[in-house]
């Protein structure tokens, strides 16, 4: 495992036993709807399900559809909220630094 990837994992650990990722979840998620982007891929889905047919589409075409449709349509507000909940986050606990 490479240095970033053993960080990383350090880091979620510490998200997980302090309780943070599941606050973060929890924000991230109230932002999504709050801003609309739940019912904008709600909308894109059943687009896609029209454009291809019921009977011809799959988990599988739908999620290739969506992923990047959803990574795209979040706020910049939103990721930029949730970058500095976990940098706070990361400065509370001195052992990490930011590179």
């Amino acid at each position: 495992m490479n240095k970033d990837a053993q960080m990383r994992a350090t880091i979620n650990q510490k998200l997980i036993e302090t309780g943070e990722r599941e606050r973060l979840k929890e924000l991230l998620r109230a932002k999504l709807i709050e801003c609309g982007w739940k019912n904008q891929l709600k909308a894109h889905c059943k687009d896609v399900i029209k454009e291809k047919g019921l009977q011809h589409v799959t988990v599988n075409d739908l999620v290739a559809e969506i992923i990047p449709k959803s990574r795209a349509l979040v706020p910049d507000s939103v990721k930029k909220e949730l970058l500095q909940r976990i940098r706070t986050f990361l400065a509370q606990h001195a052992t990490f630094k930011m590179g």
